[in-house]
């Protein structure tokens, strides 16, 4: 996806960190991303913008704005990811105009006033970075809660490794934040009433421009400025005293860590308090800012740097929780989830069954469609743009990539296996470029279930035998899938017998190909929970039904909605099912 980060901020601040982190995580699977803002301090893979956000007259939002409308329309943005109440509300007004799906990651408290709570200008989705804040945002704010979800900061945390205690000859106190706003005023009441400055030695690392207020105490602290390389600054400390991911880098290095915010003061974090203390954003967020009793801090100090490490368990939690990969998986589904929620548009999974070349292959039911139909359905999907996916493209789960900007993809899914497939399928799509999933049963040599239908039988077809298989998975241009053995009505039958369809065509399929499978289709469409956990176990990565399950493609990898192919589909009718909207105006009527 094409992805426009948007930042407002004149300093270093905790949201570029997340921004940048996030953003060079999702540039290395494969998104281009954009960045915004008035300063852009941390490493980044990607280009960036300077816009003055901070500037909030009338006249400069308008250009904010105008000028948003003009990146999103040159770099074709298909997403803008905003992380400060400034650029949140120029990139709300710009996506609204243009029709660009918005999300923001709210990383502090947010003001409360009259017009706030009416046009809360984050976008179509909320993502604040703890508990604290997403109730914020529901009780003062009214953001509905449907429209937020909990979206941690995300670390890389093979960089913050578990260190040696420090042997040094005075304990050292590192406090990592600003100088500046409330953090400054944090920092000086802790080294001006809290910190023996002549027993402990302290270092202060920000970012920030030094204060003149902070002169009294340069006889006696260390202000290092900012530092690229943090692991080596926490694992120099004895305590580290901080709040946000400055507390988190601090655990997962095992140092004791006093978390201590804006907000509050949470103590040293250990298992007892560590839930607390990531619903604070560990002591950033909290009911009101500096609500903190700094004479208890003094003995939490002495507490911290009784013991050489903070608890392991604590440390896991917190590798648990806020590894990057973790976060960007969250991520890059909630960017699918606002995508296609917002366009009300999705990649098309279009199911055809046997394909016949007159009319003496016709039948009575309606799974049969003309060869040469087939082919001007190839040419309708040339014409608007299409390229096709199978499952293997996608066995990395990496689903997002249906969304790569600049592409349009579809997904051609046949099923049974039937001779036809083999010998007037595969010839078309070698000669239109396109590929097909096609799903096989093993157990039969013709379509027996529809045959001995007792209410309306079937004309007998052939289908594959063992080497016209193979031959049609030697072809770049198939995947084959499982389809059970006798292509039964699963949710009829025992968990049991479900195992032995599912696993004994699984088996003999990957036998016979040499290759492990990785989907497979549900025989009409029919299948319960039992269904999905056995697929899921015997090592499928994706299952598709027909007209059930969710109508995002990424939401449940074992239950893909698919849109049926029958013989009366013609250009125009294939057409109207592979825009993009069809089983969104489809459910919606229904």
């Amino acid at each position: 996806m094409n992805i426009l980060m948007a930042l407002s901020q004149l300093e270093v601040t905790g949201a570029e960190v997340y921004a940048t982190t996030v953003g060079n995580e999702l540039t290395a699977r494969g998104h281009n991303v954009f960045y915004v803002s008035d300063t852009l301090t941390k490493p980044h893979d990607g280009p960036f913008f300077s816009l003055r956000f901070n500037k909030r007259s009338v006249p400069r939002r308008f250009w904010h704005v105008g000028y948003l409308i003009y990146l999103i329309k040159k770099h074709n943005i298909q997403l803008v990811h905003a992380h400060s109440r400034a650029s949140s509300w120029s990139c709300h007004v710009a996506c609204k105009l243009t029709g660009t799906p918005m999300v923001t990651t709210v990383h502090g408290r947010q003001p409360v006033h009259a017009t706030r709570k009416k046009f809360h200008a984050m976008g179509n989705k909320a993502l604040p970075v703890c508990e604290a804040i997403r109730d914020q945002l529901a009780n003062e704010l009214n953001v509905p809660l449907e429209q937020m979800e909990v979206s941690r900061n995300g670390i890389e945390t093979e960089r913050f490794q578990w260190c040696p205690a420090p042997e040094n000859a005075k304990p050292v106190i590192t406090i990592v934040g600003r100088l500046s706003g409330p953090k400054g005023e944090l920092c000086y009441r802790l080294l001006d009433e809290c910190l023996d400055l002549d027993r402990y030695q302290v270092q202060v690392v920000s970012g920030s421009t030094f204060e003149s207020r902070f002169e009294k105490f340069k006889d006696q602290v260390t202000f290092t400025g900012y530092t690229h390389d943090v692991p080596k600054m926490l694992s120099e400390a004895d305590l580290v005293i901080g709040a946000g991911r400055v507390a988190m880098e601090s655990l997962l290095c095992g140092r004791p860590t006093l978390a201590v915010g804006e907000a509050q003061c949470i103590g040293i974090v250990d298992p007892n308090n560590v839930t607390k203390a990531m619903a604070s954003n560990f002591g950033d967020i909290g009911p009101q800012d500096l609500d903190i009793d700094f004479t208890v801090i003094p003995s939490m100090i002495e507490q911290g740097l009784s013991t050489p490490h903070c608890d392991e368990a604590t440390s896991q939690t917190i590798r648990d929780n806020y590894t990057l990969t973790k976060v960007v998986d969250q991520v890059e589904r909630i960017y699918q989830d606002v995508y296609i929620d917002t366009l009300r548009r999705e990649m098309p999974v279009i199911m055809y069954h046997r394909f016949i070349n007159d009319d003496s292959g016709k039948g009575v039911h309606g799974t049969y469609l003309h060869i040469d139909m087939f082919e001007k359905h190839l040419k309708l999907l040339k014409r608007m743009g299409f390229d096709s996916l199978t499952f293997e493209d996608l066995q990395d789960a990496r689903l997002i990539r249906r969304l790569e900007a600049g592409k349009r993809y579809i997904m051609i899914t046949v099923d049974d296996g039937y001779v036809d497939n083999l010998e007037l399928m595969l010839p078309m799509l070698e000669k239109y470029g396109f590929k097909a999933v096609v799903y096989v049963v093993t157990g039969e040599t013709f379509n027996r279930w529809d045959v001995e239908n007792p209410n309306n039988p079937e004309k007998s077809v052939p289908l594959m035998n063992a080497q016209q298989v193979k031959q049609l998975s030697a072809s770049p241009h198939i995947e084959i899938g499982g389809h059970t053995l006798t292509h039964p009505k699963l949710d009829t039958l025992s968990d049991d017998a479900q195992r032995v369809e599912i696993f004994e065509n699984k088996q003999t399929l990957e036998t016979l190909l040499g290759k492990p499978l990785t989907s497979f289709a549900y025989p009409f469409g029919e299948h319960n929970q039992a269904s999905k956990t056995i697929v899921e176990e015997l090592g499928y990565q994706y299952a598709v039904a027909t007209n059930s399950g969710s109508l995002r493609f990424h939401e449940d990898p074992y239950q893909i909605r698919r849109i049926a192919i029958f013989p009366r589909t013609d250009v125009l009718g294939l057409w109207r099912k592979v825009r993009g909207n069809y089983l969104f105006r489809k459910v919606k009527k229904s």
